[in-house]
């Protein structure tokens, strides 16, 4: 069987709002590189041939490219402009892809994904169409209700994480539907058109740096060698 070319479409559109950081999130230095270069590289060590695309709010371009000049960042990626909502950049990021294809969506801020979770992710793509990166919750769940609030058993719940793969064909048919309120990933987009979604198992280092704590969980990673 031919293998498809695999594309990474990076998704990197926030703010420092969160963070309490004067710079975009994906911008900041964990052990002296910024959490979008290490996300990047991550796609690139599993494979050098993967086509890349990193999505960015236009009035962020100029910095990631000065960025790349200050840090000598010569990985070859295409950089797209994003749209105003995730949905409208992955849209956008989608866009660059040609033909068959297998795509991973992914999160600009999660730099410690593991190149073994990428490969599954591919894989589990090509033989079942879709493969969404996910974890078992290691806290008690509660859902709310009108009446307060109960417990629910946690084995029966996975916690989303990225990438989420599918295959290009499917993924851009999710996405020619107007966009939906909830549509809170790629993954409830695909599922919305009537697919199946595949789980695949995913890694607790694999955080989204969104706060200062993780911040704090990033460096320990980085000086780890993650």
């Amino acid at each position: 069987m031919t293998q498809l070319p695999e594309y990474a479409i990076i998704v990197a559109g926030g703010s420092g709002s969160r963070m309490q950081h004067d710079i975009p999130k994906q911008f900041i230095e964990v052990a002296g590189k910024p959490i979008l270069m290490r996300t990047v590289e991550q796609f690139y060590k599993y494979n050098p041939q993967i086509r890349l695309v990193v999505v960015l709010p236009q009035e962020q371009q100029n910095t990631w490219r000065s960025l790349c000049k200050k840090h000598n960042f010569k990985l070859f990626h295409m950089t797209v402009p994003g749209g105003r909502t995730r949905f409208g950049s992955v849209k956008n990021g989608l866009d660059t892809v040609l033909g068959d294809a297998l795509v991973a969506v992914h999160d600009g801020v999660r730099p410690f994904v593991d190149v073994a979770t990428i490969k599954d992710a591919f894989e589990t793509a090509a033989s079942n169409g879709s493969a969404v990166v996910a974890v078992s919750p290691k806290d008690s769940i509660r859902e709310l209700t009108e009446e307060g609030s109960r417990a629910v058993p946690r084995a029966k719940y996975k916690l989303v994480q990225t990438p989420q793969c599918f295959q290009a064909g499917v993924l851009r048919k999710a996405y020619e539907q107007p966009e939906q309120e909830h549509f809170t990933d790629d993954a409830s987009v695909v599922e919305s058109i009537g697919e199946r979604i595949t789980l695949v198992e995913g890694s607790y280092r694999n955080i989204k740096i969104t706060t200062p704590e993780d911040l704090i969980l990033a460096e320990a990673f980085a000086s780890q060698g993650f």
